[in-house]
């Protein structure tokens, strides 16, 4: 009860109405801020590159690009994917945006694909 109190008086010393308090949502504000964030932090992490071939039997994609995020240097390198139905989706003279692991050997994620 003493809680109560002195939540309504602090509100009322603020000339906060403690119903209107109640009723604002802080996230909702920050939302746009954070998702953008995130979206920013992920597009720093994706490389541009073209697809110069895909070899289905390897799971594999010959990807020609420039320097990578991680450090990779230009190149042109058969990548291995993390999902092989990408290799259906991928056509050889296609602009992606990539993003690799750690080791940059696998493509973890390719811009646009579902």
């Amino acid at each position: 009860m003493q809680m109560v109190l002195k939540s309504l008086l602090l509100t009322s010393a603020l000339g906060v109405s403690p119903f209107a308090l109640a009723q604002m949502d802080h996230s909702a504000h920050q939302m746009p801020a954070a998702k953008t964030a995130v979206k920013a932090a992920a597009d720093a992490s994706l490389g541009d590159g073209v697809v110069k071939s895909v070899n289905k039997a390897k799971g594999t994609a010959l990807i020609a690009h420039g320097a990578l995020p991680n450090g990779m240097p230009p190149m042109t390198m058969a990548y291995k994917v993390k999902n092989v139905a990408w290799l259906d989706q991928l056509k050889p003279g296609q602009a992606i945006r990539f993003a690799t692991d750690a080791d940059g050997t696998t493509v973890l994620r390719i811009e646009g694909l579902k």
